[in-house]
């Protein structure tokens, strides 16, 4: 059974563990279960956990390796278009495979999802 997985967050990727947690669950869907579908949708502070060159002290998680990982494994992640504009991101560099999207995009990825979480 291929499943469709919609992973929506809206917090800042660091100060609280949401966007952790909600990569964490992103990649461990796609480790063991290789026939999911995972996107990810970027919103509100999360925006900017698309931003390159993100720097954590070891032994910290970091959000830009995670999403990477997402990427790479076969996933989708895109972000809020008006988010980024909001915070001055739209017209700065993203994480390479992270693209910005929309309102109408987002609302057609959580038709076709067959479950959405919300982070």
């Amino acid at each position: 059974m291929n499943m469709n997985f919609l992973i929506v967050i809206n917090d800042a990727p660091y100060g609280t563990e949401k966007a952790y947690n909600a990569l964490r669950l992103a990649m461990t869907l796609q480790k063991e279960h290789r026939d999911v579908q995972v996107r990810v949708f970027l919103m509100a502070d999360a925006v900017g956990a698309a931003l390159p060159n993100q720097k954590t002290p070891d032994g910290y998680y970091n959000i830009e390796r995670m999403l990477k990982s997402v990427l790479n494994n076969g996933g989708e992640v895109k972000a809020c278009g008006g988010c980024s504009q909001a915070r001055g991101l739209a017209e700065l560099q993203l994480i390479e495979g992270v693209k910005i999207s929309n309102m109408k995009e987002f609302t057609q990825w959580s038709v076709e999802a067959d479950k959405i979480m919300s982070f």
